[in-house]
């Protein structure tokens, strides 16, 4: 008889590829989210070591952090900034990365953009160099950012060495009053447990309060499970997280689709 497991326990071991005795486990990665801040170091130590990326078709590189508030189309007045975005453009060219560069309309927050085109999916393991990505747990995925070291590890071999964190279930029962928000929520869970309260472990958010959220409000709570210092936050996927995933562009579609509800 199967013993009852985890979200986490269910995502971590259908991807662990090697597994030791004791200490971290290589998982595969089935989305690398990658920016232009943490991502130069490491393509350059690609360029030293003369290796490729594995699976660039796996690989999606967006500019984020030093984007214009302005108008885009006049030149970036940070050098720093400028250059950043020019190594990202010219990285993702010469690795044959897919990247959303600022004259594309699919260009957006690195954590927002996996979900708005159906990228993200239920059961994935997704890695960005930035502590934020676990905002993809909102769809059931193990989402988590990992360093610039880690970036070139996963580039090189799309696996990534973590150490299996424990689970914490957060519940939120019954239903939020009027004017309380998804942010609200999870403050009151930081104010309550601490910034370090959740450290080691991936939150596990349940309850009937989290299964009315829409998937933006989801997306919130899973986002800052990090200010509760959690190594990621997920949400069992259900009817809304498919509903919200339907149709997207890079969704699956007809018989892919239905395959894929099955599987999730």
């Amino acid at each position: 008889m199967t013993s009852p497991r985890t979200l986490l326990e269910k995502v971590w071991d259908t991807h662990v590829v090697h597994r030791l005795p004791t200490g971290p486990e290589l998982l595969y990665v089935d989305l690398h989210l990658v920016h232009e801040v943490t991502s130069p170091q490491a393509f350059e130590g690609l360029r030293i070591a003369g290796r490729g990326v594995r699976r660039p078709e796996l690989t999606v590189a967006t500019v984020d952090h030093n984007v214009p508030t302005g108008d885009r189309a006049l030149p970036v007045d940070d050098p720093i900034s400028a250059r950043q975005l020019e190594a990202l453009s010219r990285n993702a060219r010469d690795f044959r990365i897919e990247l959303f560069d600022l004259q594309s309309p699919h260009q957006g927050i690195v954590h927002v953009i996996g979900p708005e085109l159906g990228l993200t999916h239920p059961g994935m393991v997704i890695v960005c160099g930035d502590s934020h990505t676990s905002t993809h747990g909102a769809f059931g995925a193990l989402a988590f950012g990992i360093g610039t070291s880690e970036v070139e590890h996963v580039l090189a071999t799309q696996c990534v060495v973590a150490t299996r964190p424990r689970t914490m279930e957060v519940r939120f029962d019954g239903a939020p009053a009027p004017g309380v928000s998804a942010k609200d929520m999870i403050l009151a869970l930081i104010g309550n447990i601490g910034t370090a309260g959740a450290t080691g472990h991936v939150i596990e958010y349940t309850g009937d309060a989290i299964t009315q959220l829409s998937m933006e409000s989801r997306m919130t709570v899973c986002n800052m499970s990090i200010e509760a210092g959690a190594r990621a936050g997920m949400i069992a996927p259900d009817e809304t997280t498919f509903g919200y995933l339907a149709g997207r562009p890079r969704a699956p579609q007809g018989a892919a689709w239905d395959r894929a509800l099955r599987r999730w």
